[in-house]
């Protein structure tokens, strides 16, 4: 079943990673609260063994991820919305209101997790100065990740995975990683980039519905 491969894959990260003077790790999953919450989404939303197309966002920031273990899922967004009970601190983020937007439009959760899985292209997230912080921000920080992303996208891809079209959460810096990466080692036949939530919710909120409807038009194509 689907749920036991996402599951899998999270079990096995640990909370060694070496990192670059100043930067540290977000990892959610040493607390059971954590891995109960994404055990209980996967066993509801990544039922069956039917092929999903993968979302890939940059990594885990501290409000969403960061505090439910789910990508783009906050604690608000987690229980209204999915239905999941919990106890993490009430945050809603302004990525995870975007993308359930985008799901609300889509048919809901259940229709929505039948056919995607969201992702990141590097699984853990960083913070630096208490301040979030992305795998792409330093060269340095890159480098040190590039080999624990490439396994973390080959071990997700292995099974359950349409190789036609992936999507890059993100049109600038995520989207050149994501084809970069592509392009070495052959997994997808195509990366279709989507304007990244935070970009839309910060600057172009007044507008969020032509970025609603374009997510819905790649993803239906």
């Amino acid at each position: 079943m689907f749920h036991d491969h996402v599951l899998d894959f999270y079990e096995q990260l640990q909370d060694d990673w070496k990192l670059p003077k100043g930067v540290d790790l977000i990892y959610p999953f040493g607390h059971e609260r954590v891995r109960n919450l994404m055990e209980n989404f996967s066993k509801k939303y990544y039922t069956g063994k039917q092929k999903r197309r993968f979302l890939f966002g940059i990594n885990p920031g501290r409000f969403g991820a960061g505090m439910t273990g789910i990508p783009f899922t906050d604690p608000i967004i987690l229980s209204e919305v999915c239905g999941i009970e919990n106890t993490a601190p009430r945050k809603n983020e302004l990525s995870s209101i975007f993308i359930y937007d985008v799901i609300d439009q889509f048919g809901g959760p259940l229709e929505f997790y039948k056919h995607y899985y969201i992702s990141s292209v590097c699984p853990l997230g960083f913070t630096k100065e208490n301040k979030n912080y992305n795998c792409y921000d330093s060269k340095e920080l890159y480098n040190c990740l590039k080999d624990i992303i490439i396994h973390s996208i080959e071990y997700q891809i292995s099974k359950y995975c349409h190789r036609d079209i992936a999507y890059s959460i993100g049109q600038g810096k995520n989207y050149k990683i994501l084809c970069d990466l592509n392009a070495a080692h052959g997994w997808f036949e195509n990366i279709v980039p989507l304007p990244h939530p935070r970009w839309v919710m910060q600057y172009k909120r007044k507008t969020k519905d032509v970025y609603i409807d374009e997510y819905l038009i790649k993803l239906e194509n």
